[in-house]
């Protein structure tokens, strides 16, 4: 099924609710990766540190006002280090398959994140964020339209929640 389309919903960052079981079932393989037209997805993770911190910290306004980052709070300036906490923790939530997300490249630059996590809203089991950075905003439709089919028909939910893209 293909995910819902929706204007508005919760940032990705800092996913502080609690997972106690593993968010897919044991017996889904959890992709790691994803080709894309004019770009890539691979889990994030600490080695994406440098590459992310600037993508993300260079369009900050940017990434505000993408549809499903409504209320601004995400993201804030944070240092190098503080990010690389983040990563080793989205990493560690995608090895304990309690969310999964991915950095979108364009070799070798880091263009993005996909953020795939539970969903706090009724009737959803999963949300899903991305975002691109500033100098690729053409590129936000093409990864969002991609995503949308590939979430689809290669990941186990049954009414994910993704912010729409115009």
């Amino acid at each position: 099924m293909s995910p819902t389309v929706v204007a508005r919903w919760r940032s990705p960052g800092p996913y502080n609710r609690g997972m106690e079981d593993t968010f897919v079932p044991d017996a889904f393989e959890v992709p790691n990766s994803f080709a894309g037209p004019g770009f890539r997805l691979e889990p994030l993770g600490p080695e994406h540190n440098k590459r992310d911190h600037e993508a993300w910290m260079s369009s900050i306004p940017h990434i505000q006002s993408t549809p499903g980052f409504p209320d601004g709070s995400w993201p804030t300036s944070m240092s190098l280090e503080r990010n690389h906490q983040d990563l080793v923790r989205h990493a560690r939530d995608f090895e304990m398959r309690q969310g999964f997300t991915y950095t979108i490249l364009d070799d070798p630059a880091v263009i993005g994140c996909v953020y795939i996590y539970p969903s706090d809203r009724a009737g959803h089991d999963a949300e899903v964020s991305s975002w691109v950075r500033e100098s690729r905003a053409e590129l936000d439709t093409v990864v969002w339209t991609a995503l949308t089919e590939w979430i689809g028909n290669a990941w186990p939910f049954s009414d994910p929640y993704y912010a729409e893209r115009r």
